[in-house]
Order: structure tokens, then sequence, then C-alpha cells
């Protein structure tokens, strides 16, 4: 066995790789943070102008919260929705600030092993310590041994391209400049990109409804605009969400704002299309769908096309995921989104997440593999159960209880029968926090 004076590694300083030391440190466990950004929670950063659909009542982790208490700090209103932006400020900025050194910054983790093994190699394997392989931001290199590795580093860098299949679309690399895997930034540079453009948005979860909000609203939205709303389903259907059903206000009333969008005329549906081409033209881009279909016309692109796990640095170690989510074997059953909505999922712990090759877990939104709708309660009850289990607490790790907030549109297999964005907890823009959909003169 790994010598147990080593640390616990995890992968990525976001809300659950946080959440994840601040449960070792309440336990007693060392802890250090590989975070290859060049400051914690990077990628929250990145979409910061997004008001997300949770309130502040789930996007804390009790152990950070009891932490970060001893040091003065006063939650939020837990019944406030925050930005991303303030999510860092009010939160991830004073719990990194807390664990300190334990986090270091500028550490990009490229492959994970076992110290003097390969992929290969069965003899004396599990005696050994992990070997993190990290490159630093100046461009050394060094390599970090710790007695388990818990990878939280999601999802984010690795946005599911336009293309059907799963591969780019043909011409998309080289319309890159015109494509946004994101979403808009009214405050940022979107407003001389997208105000009184022509834009398609590619997708149907919660990250391209919160787009068709944006671009449909002010100050995206002039006289000159036009929307197109690109769905690969034969029907939008239940894209727009649960509505009032929703458990989660905040998620329910992006569907029902995109919805009245739609009424109004500031949107154009297209349906039954699955991209196979990105075309330059004299009056800007195309979309060209595998059966010829084309979209006409655009200035931008959106592609809200969901995510998928970075698997590349855990190529030398053993893991056991499902084959078609990339997420746990065990995991993938309860989260498949031909099946469920997040509001169906199970509660579940290490135990679950747990891959053969022995203290080493997924979790966070690199748990869920290429399924949608992962909610930050979730990988916080997930990394309290990994925690325990790590600290020798099995009777704590093996006690999950978590009820998610249902999404109104549960049901049957085909729920969702197309590409959905990834998003977890990501909602509206920022800005007022009224539900109603004030329609801009056109």
């Amino acid at each position: 066995m790994a010598p147990a004076t080593l640390p616990v590694a995890v992968i990525g300083a976001g809300p659950i790789g946080l959440a994840t030391a601040a449960e070792l440190v309440r336990r007693d466990q060392e802890v250090i943070v590989l975070e290859q950004g060049e400051t914690a929670a990077a990628a929250v950063r990145q979409w910061g102008h997004v008001r997300l659909f949770s309130p502040w009542s789930e996007l804390t982790s009790p152990a950070a919260v009891a932490l970060l208490e001893g040091t003065g700090w006063v939650h939020p209103d837990p019944a406030a929705y925050p930005t991303g932006a303030e999510w860092v400020h009010d939160y991830l900025d004073p719990l990194a600030s807390l664990l300190g050194e334990r986090v270091l910054t500028g550490r990009q983790v490229t492959g994970v092993a076992r110290a003097e093994r390969d992929l290969l190699v069965d003899s004396g394997r599990a005696d050994q310590p992990f070997v993190l392989h990290v490159q630093k931001s100046d461009g050394s290199t060094q390599r970090v041994q710790a007695r388990a590795v818990v990878d939280c580093s999601g999802t984010w860098g690795s946005p599911n391209p336009l293309g059907a299949e799963g591969y780019p679309a043909a011409g998309e690399s080289a319309a890159a400049d015109r494509i946004l895997y994101g979403m808009p930034d009214a405050e940022d540079n979107a407003q001389a990109r997208f105000a009184g453009a022509a834009t398609a948005v590619v997708g149907s979860g919660a990250s391209a409804l919160t787009a068709l909000i944006a671009l449909t609203s002010a100050p995206l939205h002039t006289p000159d605009s036009r929307v197109v709303w690109v769905v690969r389903r034969g029907a939008v259907g239940n894209a727009f969400g649960g509505g009032e059903l929703d458990e989660l206000p905040a998620r329910g009333a992006l569907g029902t704002r995109v919805r009245a969008a739609v009424d109004a005329g500031l949107i154009e549906v297209v349906t039954g299309f699955r991209v196979a081409a990105v075309q330059e033209q004299e009056a800007g881009l195309a979309l060209v769908s595998t059966d010829g279909q084309r979209v006409e016309g655009l200035e931008q692109v959106v592609a809200a096309t969901g995510f998928r796990p970075d698997l590349s640095f855990l190529s030398e170690i053993r893991l056991d995921l499902d084959n078609r989510l990339q997420a746990p074997t065990l995991l993938a059953p309860g989260i498949d989104p031909n099946l469920h909505s997040c509001g169906s999922v199970e509660p579940h712990g290490f135990d679950v997440l747990a891959q053969p090759e022995g203290d080493l877990y997924l979790a966070g939104m690199k748990s869920y593999g290429r399924a949608p709708s992962f909610l930050a309660m979730t990988g916080y009850e997930q990394v309290r159960s990994i925690a325990a289990a790590l600290a020798g607490d099995l009777d704590a790790a093996r006690a999950i209880e978590l009820t998610l907030p249902d999404t109104g549109v549960c049901g049957g297999a085909g729920l969702f029968d197309e590409d959905t964005s990834a998003g977890g907890c990501c909602g509206t823009t920022a800005g007022p926090q009224e539900l109603t959909l004030t329609v801009p003169a056109r």
C-alpha cells in the first residue's frame, strides 16, 4: 500500500475539488489540489456572467462552510441565486485562500500512474503509490506522489463539437473564430460579436436555453438580430423543460422564457437537423445537415452541444467506465440521459465511484462522463463519502442521503434522444432575476 504519509491528490480546484479538500482537511487528512489554471475555480470564471439556477443553499459544501465560518465568513443569502462570478468571489475564493498552500495553481496533470508501473504490469501494483505527472505553467515538469487520487477536473475544457457523430463537422475547425463553445457574455466582448447578428444556437440543454435567452434580450438583441435554434430531435418537445413542475424554479424558468421568445417570433426553430458541415459563403456561414438541409446567412454559431470527459491523462491506470457515457459503470445506469432526468438519480458515494485501480475516484462533473444535468449538491455528497472512505470511516462513507430536485420532465426511454448541454447549475445570464420575458422592440 502507498505510505500513509503521502497526501491525497485532488485534480482540479473547482467547486467539487475544493470541497474534496475541505472534507479531507476536516478529517485531518493530508491533501494537495492540482489546478491547471492560474487561479482556483478557473473554469467557473470563464462563465462568471451566467446566473446559476441553484440557490446558495445548494452551492456550498457543508464541510467548507464549517471551515469558513471559523474564520468569520458569513454565508450568502441561502435563497439567492448567484452568478458564477459571485460564486467565485463570495465562496470559492475564500475557500481556496483558507486551504492555502494545499492548492497549487498552474499545475496541469498530464498523466496518472502507479509508481514504476504502466497499465500492463500487475506485479506489486497495489503496493505502489500513485505518481502524477505535472506540467507547471513555467514549462517545467514534476512527479507528484500520492496515496490516493480524486479526479475532479470536470468537463468544461472538452466541449462536444457540432458534428452529429461526435467528431467536428467538415469546415468546423476552419470557422472556429465564429463558433462559440459556451455562452455569450453581454458584459464582455459578446456585444460587438452578437448584437444585431444572425446567430444559430445548436443544442437543446440548459446551456442552449441560456444562450437563447441572452441572444433574445437586451443588449444583444436588436431590431436587426436573427436567432436560429437548431435542434437534432424531430420536435422541440420537452427541451423546454419542466416549467412550473421543476423543483428548481429558476431552472424551470429557462424553458418558459425560451418558449415565450419562440411564440413572440424572436427565435426561428429548426428541428431534425444533424450537422454535417459548416460552409463559408459570401453572405456568412451555412450549416448543412446530414440529409442536406441548410441554415444559411449566419454570422455566428453557438455550440451548446454538451461536454465530454478528458480521459487522456488516465490512460495508464485501470478504469471501469460505461462504454457509452464514459462514466463509472455502476453510476451510468442511473444517469443515462436516454432514461433519466437529474431528479431521478439515486444517491451514490465512494463505492459507486471507485475505480479498479484502488483509491482512485472520479467525482463531480467528471463522474457523469457525457451525461448532462449534474448538480453541485451531488458532487458535494460524492466527495463527503469519498473523504470518509479515505479516512477509514466506512460507516460514514456508506451513509448516503441526498434528495435531488426533480426537473419536471421525468419519463422513459428517449427523454434525451440527442445532444444535451452539460452545465449543472447554469441558468440565465446575469441580470434581473424576474422570470418574465421582456420582448425588445423589433
